[in-house]
């Protein structure tokens, strides 16, 4: 029987990246990473849920190994903010033009600043 972490790896083989650019993505330590191959440690609910998000995987076959039995309830990959990017549906029919604009520079304008965050750490 195959552990959590080794299906983990066969996800990551699947998808053709390496295990250093899987935990890059998904902001894991490779200290972290190497836990769970020791088996040391397990990811915790939240990382589970983004991994099996991340690789369109469902819990069960990550946590156990088993496939889904039947119809599975999945989340529905419709765009929410006016087609910028994932969760919190704000019904945007009530916003006016003016508004949506608004709400997507200012998300261009937040991931700007995380990236030159990111950027002025490492070089520090």
């Amino acid at each position: 029987m195959q552990s959590i972490y080794q299906r983990i790896e066969q996800l990551i083989k699947e998808r053709g990246m390496t295990k250093k650019a899987f935990c890059e993505q998904l902001g894991i330590s490779t200290g972290n990473f190497g836990d769970w191959k020791r088996g040391k440690t397990t990811p915790g609910t939240n990382k589970l849920i983004e991994i099996a998000s991340f690789f369109n995987a469902s819990l069960d076959w990550i946590m156990l190994g088993r496939e889904v039995q039947g119809e599975a309830l999945k989340e529905s990959k419709d765009l929410y903010f006016f087609g910028a990017s994932g969760q919190l549906n704000c019904q945007g029919e009530s916003l006016g033009k003016a508004e949506k604009d608004f709400i997507l520079e200012y998300i261009e304008f937040t991931r700007f600043r995380k990236e030159k965050n990111q950027s002025n750490s490492t070089i520090e």
